[in-house]
């Protein structure tokens, strides 16, 4: 395993402890709990912006910046054996995967949301 991928490595595992330091105690605070399931009538934080939504915009900017200086090394002639070269594809890789799994699961816990707090609106119609 080259240099690149250890430091890359490295850095995954600080931007995942930055991310649990704040994911845990923003669950306990803000995420209501019915028989171990999440409330979503009651928990009213996934209907606006969030802590998570602006960690979320700076590490699909990061990507982004990861994923154009791969391009530009690549274009320069450089291959996997660039320690840069390892470091930028193993966080474009990483990062993309956790950006595109937390945008699913924010739609879906938004849509759930959307459905336990205006659905009552719509059943009452009918």
């Amino acid at each position: 395993m080259g240099t690149g991928f250890i430091v890359s490595l490295i850095v995954v595992a600080i931007w995942m402890i930055i991310i649990f330091a704040i994911m845990i105690p923003y669950n306990n605070k803000y995420i209501k709990r019915k028989n171990k399931k999440i409330d979503y009538e009651k928990t009213k934080i996934y209907l606006r912006w969030n802590v998570f939504d602006t960690l979320t915009l700076t590490l699909a900017i990061y990507t982004i910046i990861c994923v154009q200086v791969l391009n530009f090394l690549i274009s320069s002639g450089e291959n996997v054996e660039n320690p840069y070269v390892q470091f930028f594809t193993n966080q474009s890789q990483v990062w993309v995967i956790v950006t595109v799994g937390y945008l699913v699961t924010r739609i879906t816990t938004t849509l759930k949301s959307i459905k336990a707090q205006f659905g009552d609106i719509n059943e009452s119609d009918e």
